[in-house]
């Protein structure tokens, strides 16, 4: 599994990850539509910071022949959009399907922050963060770097906020800043203040990090391919200031599996439809069907029914279960993904009264090999059992004691 992991201790900022990104062997070239569609130039360009080499990035608006970041924080200019005009320009820029999705995912995101801290709904919100055009460039060029780099996974290390105060046209207010507490209450990972008096983690980069990246509480085993370093645009005497991301590929870890999870509550279908539901939904393409009793309205007893599925397979999935039970709704929940072991499937002779039977045994390893369980095949176990007059459960205790027999002598 390709792991792209950023280490937040310095905090991350929307030039901090464009920067890191690019120094890890993304391609600069598939920017270009963001310029296009902007009238800005990205200005890459190799930077020092208290030692370490880096990579800076500035957004060039071509027209005034300035930095976006430097017009718009300094002077308080630029366009402040609403958040469906964002929306409207993110779709006009013709980019790759599922680069569209994650660049409208981060915007939704941050929209959500800024809304939930001035108290109005998500489309009457006009804010410079969502609205400036450095805010675009850096969400829209971080998820086209990222599917360039196409990681299986990405991880941050707990992400610093810095300490202090920062003033906006409101006042002063602590940090980390309102807007970046609502995302960090959105993301999977961790925050912790320190390590200088500035603003280290901010609006933009936490959107993108709280849309991209799993939560870790140190950095994964990896063997490391690729490294690299974002500058910020502060210098600090002590610490450099600078967005650390490696690529490699993790050992021992599981596989990870994009799911949606489908659920639906019935009190009036016969256990007969219940008891086929596995088998007809898995045809259709679940990975996973569990009914589990519950206690409904009026004390009238029923059924929760839940469904891993495949994203793809979701919607016909749902149908299916519609049909098959009758429920008037089923709900899709926010589960993203799930971390599955790899599975093969081996076959074990067991040696019965002097004959020779055969066994499927299912075997989970994660993806450096580590055997996590085996398990015999129930079907061909019972096939066994019931041709000796043996119990199943020994059948089943010796197929997956063969299994082990031959393995951890091979070992």
């Amino acid at each position: 599994m390709d792991v792209l992991a950023f280490d937040g201790r310095m905090g991350a900022a929307g030039d901090m990850l464009l920067g890191a990104l690019l120094a890890t062997g993304a391609d600069r070239s598939v920017l270009r539509p963001v310029e296009d569609a902007l009238g800005i130039r990205y200005e890459v360009a190799e930077t020092t910071k208290c030692g370490i080499r880096a990579t800076a990035v500035d957004v060039l608006v071509e027209a005034r022949g300035e930095t976006d970041h430097e017009h718009e924080h300094a002077e308080g200019g630029g366009h402040h959009r609403s958040y469906p005009a964002v929306v409207d320009l993110v779709e006009s820029m013709a980019l790759p399907a599922a680069v569209e999705a994650d660049a409208l995912a981060t915007f939704e995101l941050l929209g959500e922050a800024e809304a939930a801290v001035h108290g109005t709904p998500l489309d009457d919100t006009h804010f410079h963060e969502v609205g400036a055009d450095d805010a675009i460039a850096d969400i829209v060029g971080a998820a086209l770097l990222l599917e360039d780099l196409d990681p299986d996974r990405v991880v941050t290390t707990p992400v610093a906020t810095g300490d202090g105060e920062v003033s906006f046209s409101h006042g002063r207010y602590p940090v980390p800043t309102p807007a970046v507490v609502e995302l960090a209450e959105r993301a999977s990972w961790s925050i912790r203040g320190g390590p200088v008096e500035s603003e280290l983690l901010t609006p933009t980069g936490a959107a993108i990090l709280a849309h991209a990246a799993d939560g870790v509480d140190a950095l994964p085993p990896l063997r490391v391919a690729d490294s690299g370093y974002g500058a910020g645009d502060r210098d600090f005497e002590t610490h450099p200031n600078v967005l650390r991301a490696l690529v490699g590929t993790a050992t021992g870890s599981l596989d990870r599996e994009e799911i949606r999870v489908l659920e639906t509550t019935v009190d009036d279908v016969s256990p007969e439809v219940l008891g086929d539901l596995q088998e007809t939904l898995l045809d259709a393409g679940a990975r996973d069907v569990s009914v589990a009793p519950l206690t409904m309205k009026k004390s009238r007893p029923g059924h929760l029914i839940t469904v891993i599925v495949p994203p793809a397979d979701a919607e016909r999935v749902a149908h299916r279960l519609a049909e098959e039970t009758g429920t008037l709704g089923v709900r899709e929940s926010a589960a993203r993904h799930r971390w599955v072991a790899r599975r093969r499937v081996e076959t074990v002779t067991v040696e019965l009264d002097g004959e020779a039977h055969e066994v499927a045994v299912k075997v989970a390893t994660d993806d450096n090999g580590a055997v996590y369980d085996v398990s015999a095949e129930y079907d061909d176990a019972a096939a066994v059992a019931r041709a000796t007059d043996r119990p199943v459960r020994e059948v089943l205790r010796r197929a997956e004691a063969g299994w082990r027999s031959v393995h951890e002598s091979d070992a």
